[in-house]
């Protein structure tokens, strides 16, 4: 049995996760790859080498691994340098598995269970004491790089997915699932513009952490639980697309079947153009990441308005 979780980085921009680079200018030494140093206690999972020519924008590079072990990941971090758009790990499945190595590939080239989520500046995930992600001996882990050059030269880059891990099993192994909408549109000239997406929940679980993505017009996202006739609010902040953080749940929050999930983004759109959902930093997305034990093996995007199908 495979309890697993997605490494989504969706960093939807210029700029890349956890090593220096803007939006807007790629650093000095941008034609090569960036040296990067893991933290401590931290192994790479898998990853993959990268060249963009000057102006190569929303494109797409992959990279297989097959795990030799079983692997119980307590911790997750992505290398994102710049031009790391977004970074999606999952489990290889018919759509994507093949042999182990690179490979060019699309947007809609992603498994289904997901390892991880992270974006332009996400933080390190840290998962609670006890609770973990399990990939099991002989499973081929799959990576998808959307990278993005706006810049008027090459740009070069290593980006991966790096972990902490134990040999034995933690007492809980959990999963990621986004909730939010696909079908949505932002007026041209609009301001504080809402759309909203969710589900009922159709099991019991506990969750520990909350994952807002959105792009660049996004200024706020709002959560919420209601259950009966009462709302909790799980998270309800403002937005920076080049600081797309983990919000820990303290104390975690106990979810009931039946419980309605809702994620509203809200955004601000200074266009002439109508925006709609879409991988490009010119679109955009509104989703909440959602990371929650004990793992069920759920689609990526059960708890949207696709029935789970996705892009």
């Amino acid at each position: 049995l495979l309890l697993a979780v997605v490494v989504f980085a969706m960093g939807c921009g210029g700029g890349g996760g956890t090593t220096d680079g803007g939006d807007d200018a790629p650093p000095a030494d941008a034609s090569s790859p960036d040296a990067f140093e893991p933290p401590a206690g931290f192994t790479r999972l898998v990853g993959r080498t990268w060249t963009l020519p000057a102006g190569a924008t929303d494109t797409y590079r992959c990279a297989r691994h097959t795990v030799a072990a079983d692997t119980y990941i307590t911790n997750i971090i992505a290398q994102a340098p710049f031009g790391t758009h977004h970074t999606v790990m999952s489990i290889s499945d018919s759509g994507t598995a093949g042999p182990d190595g690179e490979y060019n590939c699309n947007v809609g080239e992603l498994g289904m269970v997901m390892l991880y989520a992270s974006g332009v500046g996400t933080s390190p995930l840290d998962f609670p004491s006890g609770v973990g992600v399990k990939v099991a001996a002989g499973t081929q882990v799959h990576l998808n790089l959307h990278l993005f050059n706006a810049t008027d030269m090459p740009i070069s880059g290593d980006s991966g997915i790096l972990i902490k891990s134990q040999a034995t099993p933690p007492a809980m192994l959990a999963e990621m699932v986004f909730a939010g909408t696909f079908l949505f549109q932002i007026p041209p000239n609009s301001t504080n513009h809402p759309v909203s997406g969710g589900c009922s929940a159709n099991s019991n679980y506990t969750l520990f952490a909350v994952w807002p993505h959105m792009h660049q017009l996004a200024t706020k996202q709002k959560v919420e639980l209601t259950r009966a006739d009462q709302t909790t609010i799980l998270h309800d902040d403002s937005y920076s697309f080049s600081e797309q953080n983990y919000y820990l749940k303290t104390p975690e929050v106990q979810v009931q079947s039946g419980d309605q999930l809702k994620v509203t983004c809200t955004y601000t759109n200074p266009t002439a153009q109508t925006i709609r959902f879409g991988e490009s930093s010119n679109e955009e997305m509104c989703f909440s990441g959602l990371y929650r034990y004990p793992a069920a093996n759920a689609g990526l995007f059960q708890c949207t308005d696709t029935g789970g199908a996705g892009f």
